[in-house]
């Protein structure tokens, strides 16, 4: 019923040309898959060359991050028209490296989720807890915060159009990954706080991927679990093979 997603992450690597480079090769490497959904985030600089070379291709492109306003003095910023215009169908949404580092709030993430659906950019909204607030037991409490205030306000209708990331924070570029019954238990608390928020159809049809050292090795059993809808990349997303091999999940 709901259609796997895999979404490769390149965070602040690659120049045009390595970009170039890559997304060739993966073409390449996953131009017959058909039952996922495979998506792109580039960084800013070679959106629009990654553009050019995804048209007419089975993979869709994603920005890694937006601003709530369509435009004005935000020096530094870019605006959900210009990634429209570079031909962005996706864009991540409060990833932890922006909560963390550019102080990224819920507040923030629920602007920014309401300017990209006004604009037909379907948005990843992340959301996930620290290995402190695991070890005292507030993750569950963390993730419903983030997913009622994110997601404050949208209709029924649009919530449905919405993709969900679960990111351990504890398990991003560290090599840890949360076991394959700690993410679909987590999945599983996030489909019935959506459930509460809209309605049981709207919560079944949102896609929530797992998002958190995700490889090629562990790739397999995550994507069995139910509510495990597909993955978020990070560095895994930077070679061709391996994020083929993910997209190719068993």
């Amino acid at each position: 019923m709901r259609r796997p997603i895999a979404a490769g992450n390149w965070k602040m690597n690659n120049n045009i040309d390595e970009s170039e480079k890559l997304i060739v090769d993966l073409k390449a490497l996953v131009k017959d898959v058909e039952d996922v959904e495979i998506v792109v985030a580039p960084p800013f600089t070679a959106l629009s060359m990654v553009s050019s070379r995804l048209i007419g291709t089975n993979i869709k492109l994603a920005s890694q991050n937006m601003h709530f306003e369509s435009s004005g003095a935000y020096t530094g910023e870019v605006s959900v028209n210009m990634l429209v215009d570079v031909g962005c169908e996706y864009v991540i949404i409060g990833h932890s490296e922006r909560r963390a580092y550019f102080a990224e709030t819920n507040d923030t993430v629920n602007k920014k989720l309401k300017t990209a659906m006004n604009n037909d950019l379907t948005p990843i909204v992340c959301v996930g807890e620290t290995l402190a607030q695991r070890e005292s037991d507030k993750a569950f409490e963390v993730i419903e915060g983030q997913i009622k205030q994110g997601l404050s306000g949208i209709s029924v209708e649009d919530a449905e159009k919405i993709v969900v990331a679960y990111e351990p924070i504890w398990a991003i570029g560290t090599g840890k990954t949360a076991t394959k019954e700690q993410a679909q238990e987590v999945h599983a608390f996030i489909r019935k706080t959506l459930t509460a928020m809209f309605s049981d159809n709207a919560a079944a049809a949102i896609r929530i991927l797992y998002g958190g050292s995700v490889k090629p090795e562990n790739v397999d059993e995550l994507m069995l679990q139910e509510d495990i809808d597909g993955v978020l990349v990070g560095g895994a997303a930077l070679k061709a093979e391996s994020f083929a091999r993910i997209v190719k999940f068993q």
